[in-house]
C-alpha cells in the first residue's frame, strides 16, 4: 500500500482537524521514485525512515513496509506517519505555514 493509498483508507472525519493529513489528500502524486517508506519498532517507539526525502507529490507514491512483526491498525500508521512528518517541533501555525507552499517543488528541492 502507498501512503496515498493508506489516506484514502482511514476515515477523513477523524483527521478533519488536522491540517497535514488534510494538504496531504489535496496534493497530487507525482513520479515517485523506488523509494520505500519504512516502519519499524525501534526502542518500543514506532520508527519511520525515507519519509523527509522527495517532494510530498513523490511521498504519496512510496510503498509502505511494514516490519512483519508488528502488529498496528492503519490508524496507528497513519497517526504515526503524521508525527513524523510534523517532527514534533512546530506549532500548529508554523506546520501551517510550513506545509503550506511545500508543494512547490522549487522549495521542495531547496529543504531536502
Amino acid at each position: 500500500m502507498t501512503l496515498r493509498e493508506l489516506i484514502n483508507s482511514v476515515d477523513s472525519e477523524q483527521y478533519s482537524d488536522n491540517t497535514l493529513y488534510q494538504k496531504l489528500r489535496e496534493i497530487k502524486p507525482e513520479y515517485g521514485s523506488s523509494r520505500h517508506i519504512q516502519v519499524k519498532v525501534a526502542d518500543g517507539e514506532i520508527a519511520i525512515t525515507n519519509l523527509h526525502v522527495g517532494s510530498l507529490g513523490d511521498i504519496l507514491t512510496y510503498p509502505i513496509d511494514v516490519d512483519p512483526d508488528m502488529n498496528i491498525s492503519k490508524i496507528q500508521l497513519m497517526d504515526a506517519i503524521l508525527k513524523e512528518l510534523l517532527a514534533d517541533g512546530f506549532t500548529e501555525s508554523e506546520a501551517s505555514d510550513f506545509w503550506s507552499d511545500f508543494d512547490n517543488l522549487q522549495k521542495a528541492k531547496i529543504i531536502r
